[in-house]
């Protein structure tokens, strides 16, 4: 339902009787019952709401609707001096200078009680995951700043690639192929926080870096670090980097992710980074795997995901905890039947525990319960907590007999609302691990292959089809 529809309704809802004549209490009270819905929906979400011209025109409209029925319903009088210091509010907070603009609108936000934050973190302290390519079939991952540079993000990419900072160039793809090399001092970002194009390292002469990693020599020198990586403490970035981006969605995220007509309002950029970061654990999982060639090694990979899948779960972080699993149970590492048999038996019971939270039977009974015993601050897994949204958007209808069915929009609140309880507490002592460069590096920094055939065909060499 658009903002532009439950402004239509709530108009309609206020001017009509339900059935037939209706008495005037009922009738007051029906009024009243709107009026201050709009007034704590307007409280809560001025910060979107004044970016709508259909809002101010509503409100408008329903300010002269009151105004005409205080002849008949007197005891509006309060009502409506209520609604215009509402209206003078919206007028002050559109009219001040942009300095005043966001200070004054902080404080009518600021709902103590409820201790609600803002829809989205000032642009400064904005988080970005900017994806570089290194190869045909693979792209580093680096969760960063939007302010980023080229020349910091060459650096980056030498520490991670093990290549000479000088002996690379960062270039922009279009789409008909073309490289446009960027300056040291180039930045990354435009001003609506998007990538000026697709990101690529390349060498001097612009050819690809890497050659794709079904032909490349190099893995077998590749030096897995995560083995020399203590589980908890990368467990622990994980869950602090996973916690930075889940406290910076508001929950009205949801809803526009959810039931929005528009793609790309620009309402949902936490969340959107939040849902990216979740499927690029999943494939950092699969490709640190298949990119491993010893087969000793692999089995150790394998035993740290499963421990820190189990402590992420612990630190209650069910988003990376199902994405290490999911990970894990992709079927070009699942059918690496020499790794897993090499695997210890103890390491294959906690994974098949770990594999119960994940099971979808009975509408994720298992999820939804060990979740519930969990206590805040705890990350939910978030594709789960969108997709009960969806199945109440497209489950129930909107309007009854041309009436708002608000016992569909309660159940979509109260889904929402478990954002509030999950980020009500900030994380405590019982989440701490070193906080090393190493540490960062190896959770902030993810080397990705985003080509499934790939993947398979790293499979089958690891362990060729019997």
């Amino acid at each position: 339902m658009s903002t532009n529809d439950l402004c239509q309704a709530l108009l309609g809802h206020y001017g009509s009787a339900r059935r037939g004549q209706e008495e005037g209490k009922d009738a007051l009270f029906r009024k009243r019952k709107v009026l201050q819905l709009v007034a704590h929906w307007s409280r809560l979400y001025k910060d979107c709401l004044k970016e709508e011209e259909h809002v101010r025109s509503f409100m408008k409209t329903l300010y002269r609707c009151v105004l005409e029925d205080l002849y008949e319903f007197p005891t509006l009088e309060k009502d409506l001096q209520e609604f215009q210091k509402l209206l003078r509010r919206r007028h002050t907070v559109d009219d001040c200078p942009p300095s005043q603009k966001s200070k004054q609108m902080h404080q009518q936000l600021s709902l103590k009680e409820n201790s609600l934050q803002l829809r989205s973190p000032p642009t400064d302290t904005r988080e970005v995951i900017c994806c570089v390519h290194v190869s045909t079939d693979s792209y580093l991952s680096v969760h960063t700043h939007p302010s980023l540079e080229a020349h910091e993000l060459l650096r980056i990419l030498s520490l991670k690639m093990d290549r000479a900072e000088e002996d690379m160039v960062l270039a922009v793809a279009s789409h008909t192929g073309e490289r446009r090399v960027l300056h040291p001092s180039d930045c990354v970002y435009s001003e609506s926080l998007t990538p000026q194009g697709k990101l690529v390292a390349c060498r001097r002469d612009l050819t690809e870096m890497l050659p794709p990693l079904t032909d490349s020599a190099e893995l077998s020198k590749r030096p897995v670090r995560l083995l020399g990586i203590n589980t908890w403490d990368v467990a622990a970035a994980l869950t602090h980097l996973d916690w930075s981006l889940f406290k910076s969605i508001h929950e009205q995220e949801l809803a526009y992710y959810t039931l929005s007509r528009v793609p790309g309002t620009g309402h949902t950029a936490a969340l959107s980074v939040l849902l990216q970061r979740c499927n690029e654990v999943q494939q950092w999982v699969m490709s640190e795997v298949l990119m491993c060639v010893s087969l000793n090694k692999r089995v150790q990979l394998l035993k740290k995901f499963i421990k820190i899948a189990a402590h992420c779960k612990a630190q209650r972080n069910l988003n990376s905890a199902f994405a290490i699993i999911m990970g894990l149970n992709t079927a070009s590492v699942s059918r690496l039947n020499q790794t897993w048999e090499k695997c210890p038996g103890k390491f294959k019971k906690i994974f098949s525990e770990l594999e119960l939270i994940t099971d979808p039977s009975l509408n994720h009974k298992a999820y939804r319960e060990a979740f519930k015993k969990m206590k805040p601050p705890k990350i939910p897994f978030m594709p789960l907590l969108l997709k009960d949204i969806t199945f109440i958007h497209e489950g129930n209808k909107t309007f009854h007999d041309n009436l708002v069915n608000f016992e569909k929009l309660h159940m979509i609140a109260n889904t929402v609302r478990m954002i509030r309880h999950c980020q009500s507490d900030p994380p405590g002592n019982e989440v701490i691990g070193v906080d090393s460069a190493e540490v960062r590096a190896s959770v902030h920094y993810l080397h990705i292959i985003d080509n499934q055939q790939t993947l398979f065909e790293l499979s089958h060499k690891l362990e060729p089809r019997a």
